[in-house]
């Protein structure tokens, strides 16, 4: 899941080599947290928000399997 994450993130910025995902797994969730080159954080987010609900929409749907929560943060 953290790899799909990053994946998605790296195809969508201008500096790929500047993204870190960082996993927090508790007992019934996952939080990745994504960290992002500053000049390319409007990149992650777009406009109103929509892509970063589409990255956690791709998320979530991928977490069904391990039946626990996912989040995503942009840090």
């Amino acid at each position: 899941m953290k790899q799909l994450v990053e994946t998605i993130a790296k195809a969508l910025v201008d500096h790929p080599e500047e993204v870190r995902v960082n996993e927090i797994v508790t007992e019934k969730a996952i939080v990745f947290e994504l960290s992002v080159a500053p000049s390319d954080m409007g990149k992650i987010i777009g406009k109103q928000g929509r892509v970063a609900k589409s990255l956690r929409t791709v998320v979530s749907a991928a977490a069904l399997q391990e039946q626990k929560r996912v989040t995503i943060e942009i840090v």
